[in-house]
């Protein structure tokens, strides 16, 4: 075969399990994960979401379900128990205990819907939207300091990458996307 000479390209050393138990752990703590492990990294992301979910529920004394519940009261705006049900994929009798939660504790308000007698319609206090907004304000400022930064090309690179994140999430969720 003539004078060509052609070198196989070289095997990937497997991760010893040394290695695979720095990028578990990396994962699951967020402790410094190896350079390149992208993997860890995107790990690190959901976990401290995860954690900074925990603190606002804390700060305002709200459970797990009530945090999602205001969320989504505070940035689509007042809608019907049922329909806040459907977006948070619980029972109506469910949403009913948890927003007598909220409302006992002065996160929301319960109105007359506008045009129908017969239902009610939730609204989100102006007090706990201030108080979870200043808790929120530091980590989008942050992030839009972080995008800002980021030249048109990285912004794009950056950009493809978590469009196929979601997708990957999308993929593996029964339902596909997010409520």
């Amino acid at each position: 075969m003539g004078g060509m000479d052609v070198k196989p390209e070289p095997v990937p050393t497997p991760p010893t399990p040394a290695d695979r138990a720095a990028r578990t752990a990396a994962r699951r703590d967020g402790s410094d994960a190896a350079s390149g492990d992208l993997r860890s990294k995107v790990q690190q992301i959901s976990i401290r979401q995860e954690r900074f979910e925990q603190y606002l529920a804390t700060e305002l004394g709200v459970d797990r379900t009530g945090l999602e519940a205001m969320d989504h009261l505070m940035t689509t705006g007042p809608t019907t128990p049922t329909e806040l049900a459907r977006r948070l994929g619980v029972s109506t009798a469910a949403m009913t205990l948890v927003l007598n939660r909220l409302e006992a504790a002065g996160h929301l308000r319960r109105e007359p819907h506008p045009s129908d007698r017969r239902k009610l319609v939730v609204t989100a206090s102006d007090e706990t939207s201030e108080r979870a907004y200043g808790h929120v304000a530091p980590l989008i400022d942050g992030v839009e300091s972080l995008i800002d930064s980021l030249g048109e090309a990285d912004r794009q690179v950056v950009e493809d990458f978590v469009r196929g994140l979601l997708v990957a999430y999308d993929r593996a969720t029964p339902g596909g996307s997010s409520r």
